[in-house]
């Protein structure tokens, strides 16, 4: 019995990314890209939450590629460590939902300076995406979990799209 549960959350799992890869529209995705190779300066991460988790992964994916990349806890940005970021960066700023309110003062302060921001959403409509440069959207209602509470499947698209970024911004600097 738990093996078969077990099976069927990789099921799931699987499901959503290819809905994911389905679903991926082809312009937002290069306009994404070339935000992230046109930037002179950082490539900047930002989440809350399991987002925030993925979000520190993908940063060290594009590190360990020779993009420079950190991540910025939303929370620790709005205590001052938005001096870190500069008019030469963009950011990549990640919510499910697109709604989280940590995240708003990173937008409005990307906005002032004009940095560029890629969101990674599941929700088209969202004040994320509405305030985004280029918007990768992921599947929405698809988690594993049955009360759909916790993140399982939208997290792993996220880390899926972070890495597809990473490997491509690779292979176009050559």
């Amino acid at each position: 019995m738990t093996f078969v549960i077990g099976q069927n959350v990789i099921d799931i799992e699987i499901k959503a990314l290819k809905l994911l890869k389905k679903s991926m529209r082809k312009s937002e995705f290069e306009m994404a890209i070339d935000y992230l190779y046109k930037t002179s300066g950082k490539i900047i991460i930002s989440g809350i939450g399991k987002s925030g988790h993925i979000g520190s992964k993908i940063s060290s994916t594009l590190s360990s590629i020779g993009s420079s990349s950190f991540f910025l806890h939303p929370s620790e940005a709005n205590h001052g460590d938005l001096g870190m970021v500069t008019k030469k960066d963009c950011m990549i700023l990640i919510s499910n939902s697109g709604e989280s309110s940590e995240l708003l003062n990173l937008i409005l302060f990307c906005k002032k300076i004009g940095i560029p921001i890629i969101s990674i959403t599941s929700e088209e409509r969202s004040t994320l995406a509405k305030q985004s440069s280029a918007v990768l959207l992921i599947p929405k209602n698809v988690e594993a979990c049955p009360l759909e509470l916790a993140p399982t499947s939208s997290t792993t698209c996220m880390l899926v799209l972070g890495d597809a970024l990473a490997i491509t911004l690779l292979k176009k600097r050559k």
